[in-house]
């Protein structure tokens, strides 16, 4: 750990903890959207792929932690497959509600799925599948923001646009 408890390398188990946190929404969220049909679990799968992509290579490319272990483990992978970006144009971006929306939707697209399949036709694993999303979703993602990911960022204290977002909004 280096000074001010911000992590230049985070640790392992950090990684892991926040990679599975995402893998386990995108698998609950897959199985969910497969009971109605496997083109719809396609998509969502599809859907998921192109956000990855989306901030892999047009933000995690100008993050501090390009070409190092991030909390998610994207700045090591966006150096595998692409060009290191402009760190500057990272810290001078500005990100609104409106930009992190897709990423809510990955999961309360199946939230809202669920909960519809389960006045259809209840189901008991249904239903833990959509309580355990909704817990991953909301608990899950502000424990991995909030007790890992940010809190150790040292990107947050050169200048991050998400960061300020979530201040201006307390």
């Amino acid at each position: 750990m280096e000074e001010f408890g911000r992590y230049d390398q985070y640790p392992l188990r950090m990684v892991l903890v926040s990679v599975l946190v995402s893998v386990a929404v995108y698998a609950i969220g897959a199985y969910i959207l497969a009971e109605v049909g496997l083109v719809f679990a396609a998509i969502y799968l599809l859907f998921v792929f192109l956000l990855e992509f989306r901030l892999l290579r047009g933000h995690c490319t100008d993050c501090y932690y390009y070409g190092r272990t991030c909390a998610f483990g994207r700045g090591r992978l966006s150096a595998i497959f692409f060009q290191k970006g402009n760190p500057d144009r990272f810290c001078k971006m500005t990100v609104t509600w409106k930009d992190i929306l897709p990423d809510f939707l990955i999961f309360i697209i199946p939230a809202v799925v669920g909960i519809a399949l389960l006045i259809s036709s209840f189901s008991w694993v249904t239903a833990l599948l959509t309580a355990a999303l909704l817990l991953l979703g909301f608990a899950g993602n502000a424990l991995v923001r909030g007790q890992i990911a940010c809190r150790y960022c040292r990107q947050r204290e050169i200048g991050c646009p998400a960061e300020r977002l979530f201040r201006n909004n307390r």
